[in-house]
């Protein structure tokens, strides 16, 4: 203790000695010459501080990583057997491959998980989220064609092609799809931040848990989803809507025509209209 009371009484010290230094550098000057000098000094107490400043920031992230896992726990299911039932399931997108071209697990689970649902009948239909910012990259297309496979009705599947990230897909789906319930499809770190943003908006949204990817990639995800969380709650706060809403699409059972009302994201992306 002893140790640590000197190390911060040599901090205020020198803080001190820094404002001493200041005022009397200021004295008799005019307004631009104070301002800049006193945000001088600003940055020279940052650099004294600057331990105890990454300390409190990196303390603020992990209580606000944490206070998202506690608040969407209750409305997170791993148990097909326990999840009650909605009519749809929104299933998040991510590419299916990884850049080294093999099969990225994360999209692998999530379309297990959708099927899963759906064969339980805990779901009726399947909307699926994703970007299809450019014409060779289509996620939703993509999840569309792996859930067939798997034996999903395609007459069962909606496409959503502007879900550029976690909040445009929920807020879509509400918006676009006119959902006020639906049971969210992707990892237990995603659906918690999934659930927040939902619930945030009024939404009655569940999540059902895909399998995880090993340990070793959810390590190298921790990062990531640290910056997607403070991202989330910047969103928040400044109330952020999608980049795209487009016409509303009513999801019910129809012959297999892919609707392309919500693709007309295509042409504004080309023209740079949003």
């Amino acid at each position: 203790m002893n140790i640590l009371k000197n190390i911060y009484n040599k901090k205020i010290f020198q803080i001190k000695y820094y404002y001493e230094i200041t005022s009397k550098k200021i004295k008799n000057k005019n307004i631009f010459y104070k301002f800049f000098n006193y945000i001088i000094f600003l940055f020279i107490c940052a650099f004294i501080l600057m331990p105890e400043i990454i300390s409190i920031f990196l303390i603020l992230i992990i209580i606000s990583y944490m206070s998202v896992s506690i608040y969407s726990k209750r409305y997170i299911y791993s148990s097909v057997d326990n999840i009650p039932y909605n009519d749809v399931a929104l299933v998040l997108g991510t590419s299916k491959y990884l850049y080294n071209g093999q099969i990225n697990m994360y999209f692998k689970f999530r379309m297990d998980a959708a099927y899963e649902l759906y064969k339980s009948g805990k779901v009726k239909f399947i909307l699926v989220s994703g970007d299809n910012r450019y014409r060779s990259y289509n996620e939703p297309r993509q999840m569309r064609l792996d859930l067939i496979k798997l034996g999903v009705n395609k007459k069962h599947i909606f496409l959503d092609f502007a879900g550029f990230r976690t909040r445009d897909s929920i807020i879509r789906a509400n918006k676009v799809f006119e959902l006020s319930n639906f049971t969210i499809v992707s990892q237990p770190f995603h659906n918690e931040r999934a659930v927040l943003i939902a619930r945030q908006k009024k939404i009655n949204a569940i999540a059902y848990n895909a399998h995880n990817v090993r340990k070793l990639y959810r390590i190298r995800q921790f990062p990531r989803e640290l910056g997607a969380r403070a991202l989330m709650f910047m969103d928040i706060l400044l109330n952020r809507p999608p980049k795209f809403y487009g016409d509303t699409i009513k999801i019910e059972e129809r012959e297999d025509i892919i609707k392309d009302k919500s693709n007309k994201i295509d042409k504004k992306i080309k023209t740079g209209d949003f």
